[in-house]
């Protein structure tokens, strides 16, 4: 009697869990009001990357997670899932994109926000957060495995709970959500603290004839050579605050002079437009834009939506 309880409670619970299905994820799933539940973004947005709502996709980091579909979805003429995760590796974005690529083999537009975790060297494919890579594969049935995992019970616990109603929907249903405080909150002090927290970029003289690898760039070669012609490809680099830009004749300012050329040479090379906003300019020299030397504050975010649509950098000052 004791195996059959446990056995059936188990049953009951991995039936729960298949038939709530927190990431919608498993080939055989009920049309339920599924929403992004989980904190770690890598489990959310595959089902969003798979999603017919949309026909374009913003990547990148939490460099890029404030542009608005809302914003970018008049502006080009398209319907925008923003799939930008904090700290995303580049090895992550790329299998982020086969996913999506896989499901819309025409899309419209493809936006891919440059920053540090293209230009490091080595690279590393994961970060301290799990990545589930069977939910990034050609087939989704392997998923049945992974549906009685204490993670997949709690989140599909959640999902529930937003889908009866006993809970507020957290995530946005097109990838966007705002990380940052409310612009009521801003503090210039603590932002000034924020910003002396931050560690120093290296100032040492750049050594003459010195040579950088890139092998993120390799990368994002090999994954715009998946994206069909016809598709609107904008690579761009993320605004950081001068301060993390490097002093002009430093190591850290030659480094990402070589690594924007080897970009550079990418977009080229597939032929897509690559825009840079990590240069001086009004918005990076103003540290009221900032929350930190990394993340912009939202209306700066509404003007690199039009940037980006209009295909100009905003002018230096």
């Amino acid at each position: 009697m004791l195996l059959l309880t446990c056995g059936g409670t188990v049953a009951m619970l991995y039936a729960f869990v298949v038939l709530v299905d927190p990431w919608d994820s498993l080939p055989l799933s009920p049309p339920l009001p599924r929403v992004p539940i989980s904190t770690n973004a890598r489990f959310s947005f595959p089902a969003l990357a798979r999603s017919p709502r949309f026909d374009s996709v913003v990547l990148g980091t939490s460099t890029s997670r404030l542009l608005q579909p809302a914003q970018l979805d008049p502006a080009f003429g398209a319907r925008f899932a923003n799939l930008s995760m904090n700290s995303a590796t580049a090895y992550e974005q790329t299998r982020m994109l086969q996913v999506f690529l896989r499901a819309h083999p025409r899309p419209r537009a493809v936006l891919i926000g440059l920053d540090a975790e293209w230009c490091r060297d080595p690279i590393a494919r994961y970060t301290t957060r799990p990545f589930p890579e069977w939910m990034y594969g050609d087939s989704r049935w392997p998923a049945y495995r992974h549906m009685l995992t204490p993670y997949a019970v709690q989140e599909a616990a959640n999902q529930f709970a937003v889908m009866a109603r006993l809970k507020r929907r957290r995530y946005g249903l097109d990838g966007y959500t705002s990380f940052v405080p409310d612009e009521a909150a801003y503090d210039p002090a603590r932002v000034d603290a924020a910003f002396a927290r931050w560690p120093a970029t290296d100032s040492a003289p750049a050594s003459p004839g010195e040579r950088f690898a890139f092998p993120g760039l390799d990368l994002l070669r090999d994954a715009l050579a998946q994206v069909p012609a016809g598709t609107r490809v904008v690579l761009y680099f993320t605004p950081y605050h001068v301060s993390q830009q490097g002093l002009p004749g430093s190591r850290t300012a030659a480094w990402w002079a070589a690594c924007k050329q080897g970009a550079a040479q990418v977009a080229a090379l597939r032929g897509v437009a690559m825009m840079d906003f990590m240069v001086p300019s009004d918005i990076t020299q103003d540290r009221a834009n900032y929350w930190d030397p990394l993340h912009y504050r939202v209306g700066i975010a509404r003007r690199l939506a039009g940037a980006l649509a209009g295909g100009a950098n905003p002018a230096p000052p």
